[in-house]
């Protein structure tokens, strides 16, 4: 919703403009608009709140499709990545909307929401691995080939994804409700991947 990507280091808060980039982010922009119009106009109170990548055993989009080349022990051109994205466990998120249900400071708020621990896509490989008791391999292949194999292959929306940062700033949720991820990183993927 913020964007598809932030500068290495660099986090998305709640101030930052909205700055939808395809059909499904102007989509979820507009329903944000439609709803702060509706609570504007009959005093419902709402909360958006803005996950990162989620990742669960049912993930469909890019950590099922990761999930699915690490298992298969498959050599991933990914080691040389530096990269970071903010990941939440669908465990994590249940648990911060119940959150949000319950606290009175969470109304009519926009909040964005991670688990907290920001991974490069080869740290990510490599717990995957770990918790799929799996080797990690990686070979060291510089970003800018594969961007460029990418873009041969009409895959450079795919690849942007694999290999920019997405970061967001937590600090939020962590002040205003007092809350903290219940499932590490770790957890929420042994038990994404089991």
């Amino acid at each position: 919703m913020n964007g598809n990507s932030t500068p290495l280091g660099t986090a998305f808060s709640e101030n930052d403009a909205p700055y939808p980039h395809d059909p499904y982010s102007v989509s979820k922009h507009e329903a944000e608009v439609g709803l702060r119009a509706v609570s504007k106009s009959t005093g419902m109170e709402i909360v958006i709140i803005r996950p990162t990548l989620v990742h669960s055993s049912k993930a469909p989009g890019n950590f099922g499709r990761l999930t699915r080349l690490v298992a298969k022990d498959l050599p991933l051109p990914l080691a040389s990545i530096n990269n970071r994205c903010s990941l939440d466990g669908i465990e994590n998120i249940v648990n911060f909307i119940v959150t949000c249900l319950e606290h009175p400071s969470a109304a009519n708020e926009t909040i964005l929401v991670s688990e907290g621990e920001d991974l490069s896509a080869p740290d990510l490989i490599r717990r995957m691995a770990r918790t799929m008791n799996c080797p990690a391999r990686l070979l060291p292949v510089p970003e800018s080939v594969l961007m460029a194999a990418a873009a041969m292959l009409g895959r450079r929306d795919m690849a942007q994804r694999l290999c920019g940062s997405l970061q967001v700033d937590i600090s939020k949720a962590r002040a205003l409700l007092e809350w903290k991820p219940p499932i590490s990183v770790d957890e929420g993927l042994r038990r994404a991947v089991k």
